[in-house]
């Protein structure tokens, strides 16, 4: 399983041939408090870069992007009742979809765990 994060917040853990996706615990912090969450509907075909999801906090909306290409094939419906389970756990639990990977390479561009927690560091 390889764990791989986005200039825009987002990660994506990839086992096989399924990609889960949600966003850092850097991004749910700059969130605040998430009181909603639009998670795509299963079926739908993403593409790197397209919008999967909507987050709205006490702060502010944002979108969540596809880091990777591929079909949705499971949605975490638990968000819906309880959209605080990002705060909680945003790299766990919070998970917002799983894609079938159609191109596992498209990962190879993102940043690991260690160049993600730099990047972030710039940011400060």
């Amino acid at each position: 399983m390889t764990k791989k994060y986005t200039e825009d917040h987002e990660w994506v853990s990839i086992d096989g041939e399924t990609a889960t996706v949600g966003i850092s615990n850097y991004a749910q912090e700059q969130l605040g408090d998430v009181v909603f969450v639009e998670v795509p509907e299963v079926g739908a075909e993403m593409s790197k870069g397209d919008e999967l999801a909507v987050v709205e906090s006490v702060k502010a909306a944002s979108e969540v992007y596809a880091p990777i290409t591929g079909e949705v094939v499971e949605v975490n419906e638990g968000l819906e009742d309880n959209p605080s389970q990002v705060n909680e756990d945003a790299e766990g639990d919070g998970w917002f979809a799983k894609l079938k990977v159609s191109d596992a390479s498209e990962a190879d561009g993102l940043m690991d765990e260690a160049a993600y927690q730099e990047y972030v560091k710039g940011l400060a």
